[in-house]
């Protein structure tokens, strides 16, 4: 009887590993390497913040440096850093109970220098998300405003 179940189980593991992506097993640092191009930035809420980066390309090494193209000719180097952080999920059940949960998310900090232009960018991005293999997105909660930023592996 265990052979019948072993084959296709065998054959199931076989065909889930060998036809998709492994990039869900790494880790986030070795998942962001590369370069990646900022697509897109959708604002909700209320109000109007200075963003630093609006668009560009970035080039995310594993030795925590960065490179940031901006489009318009500069060229900037850094660092990135991307943390785990617990934070709480409190919501009020359909009884009026208050509950709280901790949910793990992923920060990514960005700083970065064009030494040509003495221009300096950095962000702080509260949440960021692999939406793919190809594409994440990062969050920036301000009071009343959200900003998405999406991202595309080039």
């Amino acid at each position: 009887m265990k052979k019948i179940y072993s084959l296709p189980l065998l054959l199931l593991v076989t065909v889930l590993f060998t036809g998709c992506s492994k990039d869900i097993f790494k880790s986030y640092d070795r998942r962001i390497e590369g370069s990646w191009e900022l697509t897109d930035v959708t604002r909700i809420g209320f109000g109007n913040s200075s963003l630093p980066f609006t668009g560009g390309l970035f080039t995310f090494y594993g030795s925590g440096r960065l490179s940031y193209e901006d489009g318009y000719g500069g060229f900037y180097e850094g660092d990135w850093n991307i943390r785990q952080q617990n934070i709480p999920d409190c919501y009020t059940d359909e009884y009026g109970r208050s509950r709280c949960d901790n949910r793990l998310v992923y920060t990514l900090q960005v700083h970065a220098i064009d030494f040509n232009n003495h221009d300096s960018r950095s962000e702080y991005f509260d949440e960021m998300e692999f939406t793919g293999t190809n594409t994440f997105k990062a969050y920036i909660y301000d009071g009343l405003r959200t900003y998405i930023f999406k991202f595309r592996r080039r």
